[in-house]
């Protein structure tokens, strides 16, 4: 879950009240990923006008490099030929990292977002 916040240490402060960590990001830079035992969160400030549900393909929870996972090209491929709308779209012709968006039927952001 990547959350929109307006003040990131503020909420710094208030996820670490509920346990969780800060796992990577900068603060400087108005990032950061928590984590809480297998529970990740991203604070973004300045970055979103709202939350985003975030999938890393690739990646752990730990945000290790996995040996076997789908690229991000092939899954938008599978959710295009499903009928699902982008809003955004990773370059077909690309290879490593990339990222697309699509939107729930109430509007909520989904980004698939690798890294690898």
């Amino acid at each position: 879950m990547s959350l929109a916040v307006k003040d990131i240490e503020a909420s710094r402060r208030f996820y670490e009240k509920l346990g969780f960590a800060v796992f990577m990001g900068d603060q400087s830079q108005n990032w950061l990923i928590m984590k809480n035992g297998a529970h990740v969160i991203g604070l973004f400030q300045g970055m979103f006008e709202r939350n985003i549900l975030t999938f890393n393909p690739g990646w752990d929870n730990e945000a290790r490099k996995l040996e076997e996972f789908t690229d991000i090209r092939a899954l938008q491929r599978e959710l295009k030929n499903s009928g699902i709308a982008m809003v955004s779209e990773a370059d077909e012709s690309s290879t490593g990292p990339a990222s697309f968006m699509v939107a729930d039927p109430d509007g909520n952001a989904i980004l698939v977002d690798q890294h690898v």
